[in-house]
């Protein structure tokens, strides 16, 4: 069967066979989590780190399961552990410097450099960009525009570079769907 071939081949490291396996089981655990979660940004989040989790842990996966059910049980686990912190982190006092931090959100109007590119034919890749939901146009951001590697923008913007690597991924998929339908 080509699942089963295709986890192989994950197992032995090969990238393709997990981009074909992200994008086989994308669908069924998001779907899953939102319905768990009834919030697309923490259903779309949890579906990361589960495939995160999952690339990571894949060697120990049992074939005597199916493959989906492995991901749905890691997506609940990571559920729950998104919930347990959650409960720890309720009572956590926001800093002035956090505090700050939520004043200096990027303005979205063009500015003069946004506009120049424009006028190089980047506009319409940037307006596609823009359809993306924030965290997936801040990754391509950092490392189509200001070139950061992958271990750069893991710490800055405090995920695993598992994480980043999955967000990168999923965020060029879309963009490429965007693209494709405004043809």
């Amino acid at each position: 069967m080509e699942i089963n071939s295709k986890i192989e081949k994950a197992k032995n490291g090969d990238q393709i066979a997990f981009t074909f396996l992200l994008d086989h089981y994308w669908n069924e655990v998001y779907s899953f989590m939102l319905k768990r979660t009834e919030n697309e940004t923490i259903a779309e989040d949890i579906t990361i780190e589960t495939f995160s989790k999952a690339f990571d842990k894949i060697k120990t996966y049992n074939s005597e399961f199916q493959f989906n059910t492995w991901l749905i049980a890691i997506a609940k686990n990571v559920h729950i552990d998104l919930l347990r912190k959650k409960r720890t982190n309720l009572f956590i006092e926001i800093t002035d410097q956090e505090n700050q931090q939520a004043y200096n959100i990027a303005d979205t109007t063009p500015s003069v450099e946004d506009e120049l590119i424009t006028e190089q034919n980047l506009s319409r890749l940037l307006h596609c960009i823009k359809e993306l939901k924030p965290h997936y146009q801040e990754v391509i951001q950092l490392r189509y525009f200001q070139e950061m590697s992958y271990q750069e923008i893991a710490l800055k913007i405090n995920e695993p570079l598992s994480n980043v690597k999955i967000k990168l991924l999923r965020a060029k998929k879309l963009l490429a769907e965007v693209i494709k339908n405004k043809r």
